[in-house]
Order: structure tokens, then C-alpha cells, then sequence
């Protein structure tokens, strides 16, 4: 319904931002994280996902698409409706979210609020499956440690091309980014960072 909706930030609650639209407040449910960057009196934009059932319409809203998708991810998932979803990106990043699941932290994961190690399990099962789909497109050939790291290492280059994949960056873009950092020597946490800090230059 809506893609994005951008306004003054006209009040902020817990867990809701209220956006002033040509005199229109629209309140909207989104995570601490976004929550953090967004202040009062300024502008402020959110992407929004429109949730709507029998007995009501209510809007989620974010601050970067990256935190968008992963939302949408969350909510397809059997068990986790838009309020848990919530909880679980107000947790941190939606960087931080994807490593969780690559590294399969479920530790991470049960710490937020209503989060058990079933719901938690199934999380990373799930989206582990789908962020591998991500890499299907990004070629790897022309980068040399791919070629020589052990299968392992192939797996970590992996992981971390889907997490880059679901935050919203291009196969090229991957590609490039690996090509200026040490892969074969970091962590799958360590490549992710340090691509994500050659990508917003």
C-alpha cells in the first residue's frame, strides 16, 4: 500500500514512531534500531510493510530496506508474526540479524522477547536455505582465494555473499568487495564487516 512514508518525526514511543505527513500522523510499529535514528522534530523516512487482517491494519517501518527484508523474511516464516519479528531486529542490526543466522547463533536469536530455541531453530534453518538461493548469481572465479581456500572456505565466502545478498547489495558489488579484503584469512563475521566498510565508501 504504502512503500515509504517521509514526514517530521512528530513523536516517538516505544516501539512506534509517529510520522507528520502534510498534517497527517501516521503511526507506525518499527524496531529499536530504527527507533535509534530517527529524533523528534526532524525528518525522518521510513520504508513501510502494510500488515492487514480482519480486525486491523497496522503499519511496520523502517529505516533502510535491508531492515525491511529482513522483516519480510522473519514474517514468513511459521511461528513469527510482525510483533516478534520486531523483537528481533530491535536486537541489533540488520547486519548484526544476518551473521546470527549464517553463524547459526541461536543464542543471539532467543534473546529477544517471546524468541524460544524451537522458533529460533527454525529461524536459521529456514533462512539459511533462503540466503543460499541469494548467491546463485555471484561468481566467484575471478577471485583468487576462492580458488584456492579449502571446500570450508568456499562455504564461508558463501555464507557471507548471501548476507550481502539480503542487505540489499549487488552480485558485482560482492564480487568487487571480496576482491580488496583478506578472505582467506578472516572470519565469516570479519568479511562481512570488512566488505560492508569497502561498499559504503
Amino acid at each position: 500500500m504504502f512503500h515509504y512514508i517521509n514526514g517530521v518525526v512528530a513523536d516517538i514511543l516505544p516501539n512506534i514512531a509517529v510520522i507528520d505527513c502534510g498534517g497527517v500522523g501516521f503511526e507506525i510499529n518499527t524496531s529499536n534500531y530504527s527507533l535509534s535514528q530517527l529524533k523528534t522534530g526532524e525528518k525522518g523516512k521510513l520504508y513501510t510493510y502494510t500488515y492487514i487482517r480482519e480486525d486491523c491494519m497496522d503499519i511496520y517501518g523502517f529505516v533502510s530496506k535491508s531492515e525491511k527484508r529482513c522483516f519480510e523474511m522473519l514474517i514468513g516464516i511459521s511461528g513469527v508474526g510482525p510483533k516478534a519479528a520486531i523483537a528481533i531486529l530491535s536486537a541489533g542490526s540488520p547486519e548484526n540479524l544476518v551473521m546470527n543466522i549464517v553463524s547459526g547463533n541461536e543464542k543471539a536469536l532467543t534473546a529477544a522477547p517471546g524468541i524460544g530455541k524451537k522458533i529460533a531453530q527454525r529461524i536459521i534453518l529456514e533462512l539459511k536455505d533462503k540466503l543460499a538461493k541469494e548467491t546463485a548469481e555471484i561468481s566467484f572465479a575471478d577471485i583468487p582465494a576462492f580458488n584456492t581456500t579449502a571446500e570450508s572456505g568456499n562455504s564461508k565466502l558463501n555464507d557471507a555473499s548471501a548476507a550481502l545478498a539480503v542487505l540489499g547489495y549487488s552480485s558485482s558489488e560482492i564480487s568487487a568487495a571480496f576482491k580488496k579484503i583478506d578472505v582467506e584469512n578472516l572470519s565469516l563475521e570479519e568479511i562481512i564487516k570488512a566488505s560492508l566498510k569497502q561498499m559504503i565508501k
